[in-house]
């Protein structure tokens, strides 16, 4: 099991369908057809709670499956989604309660899950994901401020600064563009092949 994390436009969808092309099984992030996202980005401070307990459920419901077969790669993961939680406290958009409750239930969840073989952080600076992020064009993501996303940027830089649940590959994409440029592709997918194997010594 592989997981890809990284800030929001970073390109984490486009490298695991690149690895889908190599044989990997997909766990796609459950964005599509979340019926809270839109309601949150025009409204923090109601919504923050109850999207992150669906981002939680769906994220255990996921790895779980995925623990179990073969090659499996997810874009995002339980393990990141705790940034998202502890920033909108940080922010005063969750309640330090909902917070507690949240992070609890989290660690119990996390007792009961198999950690990936392998965590792929996609770094970029925070003028490159906005870039990406305007390029890609979600209407409720243009409208979020450029502090939100330099607070994110910080908040996953220092998560990944202490990650330990698994061993962990790190690649900036600032000067990478993996999606339409082969000579770039093949480096990223050297860089993960190379790790894997390092794993699995």
């Amino acid at each position: 099991m592989i997981v890809v994390d990284g800030v929001v436009g970073v390109g984490k969808s486009t490298l695991m369908n690149i690895l889908v092309e190599q044989g990997y099984v997909p766990f796609r992030e459950p964005v599509d057809d979340n019926p809270i996202l839109d309601k949150f980005y025009y409204d923090r401070k109601r919504y923050s709670f109850p999207l992150q307990v669906f981002f939680l459920n769906k994220r255990f419901k996921q790895i779980k499956e995925a623990s179990k077969i073969h090659n499996s790669i997810l874009d995002r993961s339980i393990y990141g989604d705790v940034i998202f939680a502890k920033m909108l406290c940080d922010n005063g958009e969750m309640e330090k309660e909902e917070f507690n409750l949240y992070r609890e239930l989290l660690e119990n969840m996390l007792e009961h899950l198999e950690a990936p073989k392998l965590m792929i952080y996609l770094e970029a600076s925070v003028d490159e994901a906005i870039r990406r992020i305007q390029k890609r064009g979600r209407d409720y993501e243009q409208i979020v401020e450029r502090d939100y996303w330099q607070h994110l940027n910080n908040e996953y830089s220092e998560y990944f600064k202490h990650y330990n649940k698994s061993p962990i590959l790190k690649i900036n994409v600032d000067n990478l563009d993996f999606e339409n440029n082969m000579e770039d592709r093949e480096k990223v997918l050297s860089l993960i092949s190379e790790k894997l194997k390092e794993c699995s010594k």
